[in-house]
């Protein structure tokens, strides 16, 4: 068996020659503004995809920091290729497959829409090769240590300038290279003396040489910074501070700086700090050190980030509460790529949106000539196929995460096109699509757990549940009243077109008819009657009760010796036995139960030494039951046989002989012979095979471990009853009330008359019918109605069952050995009924009968069903589809379903302080509690502005839904709560908003300082810039309380830094700190003096972390800006007299 280690060498292996086939460059068709053949390779110095025409002339690189996603899309590719060539040339099918196996697109970028690449690769091989390798490439690039980060961006930098391809850089490509870099260039000789610095000779600087110079540019702005640890706790002194290689920090200084600046309690394990050291160092030794250059990178790092991973983890055991407990990542108008009244909609906005964690997405729809399509009515947004985004739905919606999607639908389609729309849901999702509640008696929602990969359609619904309805009409909502009357009247027609037609017909059909019972393999005929679209049949028919009655008595007959282990065998075994023993006469038998076939017998006896063997024949014609040696001669009953027998000659086979005497069965207790009979059963074992068999009226008989005691166990109603037997005075005494000779005149008994609740003893559970259940789906068997016969039924008390034929579909064939058998199939449960008839021309007229009721049910069901479509305008199928997610139009949350979603505007929610909205925020709350409500906003945001979601998110609303086009404050304060939990689109809302009683965590304070920061994006052109710190959202009157800025730094945006008395730090007090966000954003002045947005960092609250800390900045759809960060120090304070 191969070893973990050998395992984990051939991974490396494989993904070593898949990344060096890349690094070779494979030739491609690549599609841009024109197709062409390009040399596509990858440069693991600069971490990049290149595009190379001949001669090695690289005409457009990718950043493999900015790969999003690389698909083997042929639809996508088709459209590429399609919009370059216009698709002149016809392919062939054989050419088409190929194309689908070879082609695939590169997703790219750093905003909402991305860009993309699409190629084809001449062999299947290739196209695997490189979908593996990116998509390998762009997971460790994710994951990537900052100095291997650093590596990468230097080459970068230097290969955009180094025109000689010497991998070098002149003093003049330095001087333009750097105001790129955000760095302004002292005059003088200033860089002349770093080239000196660093040894460069001839003012050429190789890669090695140009690292040092930006070490030193880095740290010569930023070596102020050190001074911050010669005080307070865990104080270390530099001797020289002067260049970055100067000084060095040691293993045990570092040691106690991450526990006591930082209150890293992992860092009490020195070999973890030791780890941590070795990332940003090449000394591998047990004591490395750190320079103090090294010891500033490490600040800056995005190892040593403000935000705690810990709660970017998901927590399995959190997604266990019902759906309404969570906040859920959710989208508006998710089509969209800009404005509301005139941008693109497209495809690739819902697999952006699923891919960032969103898990409720909207889908406006609108009739299409001739299917439906998606976009905002009534303006100049254009349309995309509702099949195409759906289909983009299906590939994508669990790429990121396993739980939920929820596609809110905005209907506005037609009936028609609605029954496209549900076919089309039905047909893409397939399994995904959740259709039915996954516990119907359920009291309120499941769990994201629960649900996972399940796609749920949120959508209007034709009807609720009787307790909605009823709730809906006491509220005195107009339109839901004259909703609720639609449906009353629809249904009065519907009750009196059935009632006229019950008068008319009354009994439509009654006779006898053979009914096919599954359990004993055989029909048996029961009275029947067809009233009012159901099918009643009464308890089975015995033909002739004398001659039933008879059929048994063998059983207690002590020649009869049952079925004998050993068969014929053993039988031999025995009566040689006994003749022997005691001079054997002619006649001496036993009677025995065939081992090969089912209810037939066979005598063994003595004769002349030797022992023969007869076989007992059986047959049933006309209701009559016979057993016979010959058909000559029959008997109503194995008695009436072997007594005729003894009395008359046995003439058969060249026989001429009188059974005489019988072999006694020795320990006789004749019901230890019987099939229902179990000498060592436990109560939970007799259980377990009564509720294997999927009829009432199965029964066994146990002995219990009391002397002289037993049990009869029956399956009733569906569950298991027992009771008690015992023998008093040679008599079996059953419940204290009846008493028997045997064990066997009790079930006799029984099997005729109602023991309880209608139930007769019907079905003896012997083992051979254990035996068989286990090997059946029990699923497929018919299961009789348990207390659902109406009382006033046209058999009264007769009547066994009822099976409603207009929920059935009928079929007639040959089967079970008969001519013609009808077959009943209940569309709901799949359950099948099947009969005949005695008369052949019966069966057929039965079969007309039940044909016309279905096909009658089946025209008035499409009448109603068609005429509720009409007052509701929503088709049944999209409406048969809805089961958590119900959607209501009501402006209230006073009386409500669990399974309903309320929609409401923005602008209806009501703000910090304002009770003057629509509904009070208490009521708000407490029906977020059960059930769910989407926000979304309001109509006069045409620009895709959003709202702020946190008045919301407290008043527990789960799906406020956002442009994720925009780029906003908004969009990032979304993008920083739902960065918890994993990034699955679920968040647990605090247990105080979930539950009344519980309350809010205490108030905090936290103090913040900004230092400097590194590697700010740069605007073609050397920033100024300052930094402003909020605490969202403002819970007083002074937005300055919750609000600071630092001074503006001129001219660089590689290392500012603020220091001083002009930069104190801010104390925030934040009152409820599982709601809070901390925001930091980076502003550059223009030349208007006017504040321009440049990054961000948005953190919730609960993951800060103390101590001197990186922030790593975001742009303003929330991408990493590669290496960007703040250094700032946060501190963690008691909130004072509380």
């Amino acid at each position: 068996m191969m070893g973990g280690n050998q395992r984990d060498e051939l991974i490396e292996d494989k993904r070593s020659r898949i990344i060096e086939h890349l690094q070779t460059g494979t030739e491609m068709m690549v599609y841009q503004q024109r197709a062409e053949r390009l040399t596509v390779q990858v440069l693991m110095e600069t971490m990049q995809v290149a595009l190379i025409r001949s001669g090695d002339r690289i005409v457009r690189m990718l950043d493999i920091f900015e790969l999003k996603e690389v698909r083997q899309d042929f639809q996508r590719f088709n459209e590429s290729r399609g919009n370059i060539i216009q698709r002149i040339f016809r392919q062939s099918e054989k050419e088409i497959q190929q194309d689908s196996k070879t082609c695939f697109t590169i997703f790219y970028g750093s905003e909402f829409i991305l860009e993309s690449l699409s190629l084809n690769a001449d062999s299947v091989e290739d196209a695997e090769k490189w979908l593996t390798g990116l998509e390998l490439l762009r997971q460790e690039t994710l994951v990537a240590h900052t100095p291997e980060i650093i590596e990468n961006w230097l080459r970068k930098q230097m290969y955009s300038v180094d025109q000689t391809k010497k991998n070098s850089i002149t003093l003049k490509e330095l001087k333009s290279l750097l105001p790129q870099m955000n760095f302004f260039v002292p005059g003088g000789r200033f860089l002349e003396e770093r080239f000196v610095e660093v040894g460069a000779n001839d003012y050429v600087l190789d890669f090695q040489q140009f690292k040092k110079i930006y070490n030193l540019l880095v740290f010569e702005n930023q070596k102020m910074l050190l001074e911050e640890f010669e005080k307070g706790p865990a104080a270390f002194t530099m001797s020289n501070t002067d260049r970055p290689g100067s000084s060095v920090l040691p293993l045990y200084d570092f040691q106690n700086f991450l526990l006591y600046r930082q209150k890293e309690d992992w860092a009490k394990d020195f070999k973890k700090v030791q780890e941590l050291m070795t990332i940003f160092i090449d000394d591998k030794s047990n004591n490395p050190t750190f320079t103090v250059g090294e010891f500033l990178s490490f600040l800056f790092s995005k190892e040593n980030s403000i935000w705690d991973e810990r709660f970017s983890e998901i927590c399995p055991l959190d997604m266990n509460n019902p759906l309404s407990h969570y906040w859920i990542n959710s989208s508006h108008n998710t089509y969209l790529t800009g404005d509301q009244l005139c941008s693109e909609s497209s495809t690739e906005a819902y697999v952006r949106c699923l891919r960032l964690g969103c898990r409720c997405i909207e889908l406006d729809c609108w009739n299409g000539p001739d299917e439906p399509v998606i976009y905002h009515g009534r303006t100049m947004t254009s349309k995309i196929k509702f099949k195409d985004a759906v289909k983009a739905i299906n590939d994508h919606a669990f790429v990121t995460s396993e739980y939920p999607v929820v596609l809110s639908i905005e209907e506005h389609c037609d009936i028609k096109q609605q029954k496209m729309m549900a076919q089309m849901l039905r047909d893409v999702f397939q399994d995904k699509l959740l259709t039915e509640p996954l516990d119907p008696e359920a009291e309120h929602l499941p769990s994201p757990n629960q649900l996972k990969g399940k796609i749920i359609i949120k959508h209007q619904k034709i009807k609720e549940s009787d307790h909605t309805d009823k709730v809906e009409e006491e509220k005195g909502n107009a339109a839901v009243k004259r909703k609720l009357g639609s449906f009353k009247k629809i249904g009065n027609i519907y009750r009196e077109k059935v009632h006229i037609n019950a008068k008319e017909n009354s009994v439509e059909k009654e006779g006898e008819l053979c009914i096919w019972d599954s359990i004993d393999k055989r029909f048996y005929k029961h009275d029947c009657v067809i009233l009012d679209n159901k099918l009643y049949y009464s308890e089975e028919k015995w033909e002739d009760d004398s001659t039933e009655e008879g059929l048994d008595l063998h059983l207690s007959e002590t020649w009869f010796h049952g079925r004998l282990a050993g068969g014929r065998t053993t039988a031999e075994k025995l009566l040689r036995d006994f003749c022997k023993g005691s001079n054997g006469k002619d006649g001496t038998f036993l009677v025995r139960e065939s081992e090969t076939f089912i209810r037939n017998y066979s005598i063994s006896f003595w004769t002349s030494g030797k022992i023969q063997h007869f076989r007992i024949f059986w047959s049933s014609e006309k209701g009559h039951t016979s057993f016979f040696l010959t058909k000559k001669q029959c008997f109503p009953s194995i008695c009436a046989l072997i007594e005729h027998y003894r009395q008359n000659l046995i003439k058969y086979d060249g026989f001429n002989l009188c059974l005489t005497r019988f072999l006694p069965r020795l320990n006789f207790v004749s019901h230890h012979q019987m099939g229902w009979f179990y000498s060592n059963l436990s109560r939970v074992e007799a259980e377990d095979y009564l509720l294997r068999i999927p009829r009432d009226g199965a029964f066994l008989i146990r002995q219990r471990e009391e002397p002289d005691s037993f049990a009869l166990s029956v399956r009733v109603q569906g569950h298991i009853k027992h009771f008690l037997i015992y023998r008093h005075n040679s008599k079996y005494v059953l419940a204290d009330t009846y008493e028997f000779i045997s064990l066997e005149d009790m079930v006799r008994c029984f099997r005729e008359h109602i023991l309880q609740d209608k139930i007769k003893l019907r079905y003896p559970v012997t083992p051979q019918l254990v035996v068989r259940f286990n090997m059946e789906d029990i699923s497929t068997y018919d299961s009789e109605l348990y207390g659902e016969v109406a009382e006033d039924n046209p058999l009264g008390d007769q009547c066994k069952g009822v099976v409603d034929i207009s929920k059935c579909n009928v079929a007639r064939k040959t089967k079970h050995a008969r001519h013609l058998v009808v077959t009943l199939m209940n569309k709901e449960n799949l359950r099948q009924t099947e009969f005949t008839c005695e008369i052949l021309d019966q069966v057929d007229e039965w079969y007309q009968v039940i044909l016309n009721i279905i096909q009658r049910e089946q025209s008035l069901e499409k009448a109603r069903i068609g005429e509720m479509e009409s007052k509701t305008k929503i088709a049944i199928e999209m409406s048969d589809m809805v089961v958590y997610c119900q959607s209501i139009k009501k402006g209230t949350f006073e009386k409500y379903n669990y399974k309903e979603v309320r929609s409401v505007k923005d602008n209806m929610i009501p703000k910090e302080g304002n009770e003057t909205g629509v509904e009070k925020s208490d009521s708000i709350l407490e029906y977020n509690r059960t059930a769910l409500t989407r926000v979304y906003p309001s109509g006069g945001r045409v620009d895709s502005s959003n709202f702020d979601p946190c008045p919301s998110w407290k008043l527990g609303c789960q799906m406020v839904a956002l442009n994720f086009q925009t780029a906003d404050k908004f969009m990032q304060l979304n993008s920083a709560l739902f960065s918890l939990n994993g990034g699955t689109g679920y968040v647990l809302k605090p247990e105080w908003i979930r539950n009344p009683t519980k309350k809010k965590p205490p108030k905090q304070n936290i103090r913040i300082r900004v230092i400097a920061a590194r590697h700010l994006p740069n605007p073609d052109h050397i920033i100024s810039c300052f930094v402003q710190v909020e605490l969202w959202p403002y819970t007083g009157s002074q937005a300055d309380d919750y609000s600071f800025k630092t001074t503006m730094f001129k001219d660089n945006g590689l290392n500012p830094v603020w220091l001083g008395p002009m930069n104190p730090p801010k104390c925030f007090q934040v009152d409820e700190p599982d709601m809070a966000f901390l925001r930091f954003v980076v502003f550059e002045e223009d030349t208007f003096s006017d504040a321009q947005f440049l990054a961000h960092a948005t953190f919730p609250m609960r993951g800060i972390r103390s101590g001197y800390r990186s922030v790593p900045l975001k742009n303003r759809f929330n991408e990493n800006l590669e290496l960007a960060s703040l250094l700032v120090h946060a501190q963690q304070l008691e909130v004072q007299g509380k």
